[in-house]
């Protein structure tokens, strides 16, 4: 009697092991289907990725500094022709001209 315990206790046991398989299958496959109707779903709203949005705020900073830059320098030219403008208009003194 000892063997036909365990023949159907081993029988349980590889009908509870096939169930198990079969439950981790539907599980990827459910997983794998989620997955889908969420990437088709976020698709179709034009989501960006993540990593696009990096690469886009990266390149906004870039330009933002570089304008920061164009700025001062903008700035000290304008200062300079400024300067130049006010020296021209300037009489020349008597040491400025012409040596005579």
């Amino acid at each position: 009697m000892t063997q036909t315990n365990n023949r159907l206790l081993d029988e349980f046991a590889k009908l509870a092991t096939d169930a198990a398989a079969v439950a981790q299958g539907v599980r990827r496959e459910a997983e794998t289907a989620f997955r889908a109707q969420a990437e088709r779903f976020l698709s179709d709203m034009d989501v960006v990725h993540r990593d696009e949005h990096e690469a886009v705020k990266e390149m906004a900073a870039k330009a933002r500094a570089e304008a920061d830059a164009l700025k001062l320098a903008l700035a000290a030219l304008e200062g300079r022709v400024a300067a130049l403008e006010v020296a021209a208009k300037e009489p020349p003194g008597p040491m400025d001209g012409p040596a005579g």
